[in-house]
């Protein structure tokens, strides 16, 4: 029983995992002319599977799938843009999954801290790795545009559309740790074991490890 359950959350994680990767190789594919440049708008998807997911499903969304978008459509910046976003998407899920889970306000600073990252990951990429600092300086904006854009746009969706609820309660297994109300020690337990009904002769508490399993675009 306990292998089904753990199998079948495994196939979860790949399937999402998947899923928003492809998702975010996609929107790297194509960008929104504005005066001066382009606007990436793969920050969106990063965004909002960062706050949904554990940090290393954040990491193949964000990282992974912006290395892949280079790889197929710019390659130059593809190291870059797997540092950055990776990173990125890791800080945003480790500050609104588990610092403040499914908090907005989690989510908000979580986002801020990875726009940071971003930014400043592709400002040194692009200054010092394949292109000039005279450049990296013109396309800042750019870099805080697009930033700005995928942080408001993550949580919008996530918290005042709804989509953290409807994840959650589609996923069980996936959902963010929750916190026992009363608890000291900080640990998390992941939703669907608070949920579930104990088997006869379980613990009461259930396992309240929560295993990370899943963690120029």
């Amino acid at each position: 029983m306990q292998a089904t359950k753990k199998q079948t959350k495994m196939i979860q994680w790949m399937c999402v995992t998947a899923i928003l990767t492809a998702a975010n190789v996609v929107m790297s594919s194509f960008s929104i002319p504005v005066p001066g440049g382009h606007l990436y708008l793969n920050d969106v998807v990063i965004c909002t599977a960062a706050i949904l997911l554990d940090p290393l499903a954040a990491f193949f969304v964000g990282g992974v799938g912006a290395f892949l978008g280079d790889l197929l459509f710019y390659p130059l910046p593809m190291f870059v843009s797997l540092a950055s976003h990776g990173l990125e998407a890791v800080a945003i899920s480790l500050i609104a999954r588990y610092l403040f889970p499914r908090k907005w306000y989690g989510a908000a600073l979580g986002v801020t801290v990875g726009a940071v990252i971003m930014v400043t990951g592709y400002s040194l990429g692009r200054a010092f790795v394949y292109a000039t600092p005279a450049t990296a300086w013109i396309k800042l904006p750019f870099e805080i545009l697009q930033a700005g854009v995928g942080a408001v746009s993550g949580v919008v969706l996530c918290f005042p559309c709804g989509l953290a609820k409807r994840f959650d309660r589609m996923l069980p297994a996936l959902a963010a740790p929750q916190k026992h109300k009363g608890d000291t020690d900080a640990v998390p337990v992941i939703a669907e074991e608070v949920g579930a009904p104990s088997a006869p002769g379980e613990d009461e508490r259930g396992d309240t490890h929560s295993p990370w399993i899943g963690g120029d675009r």
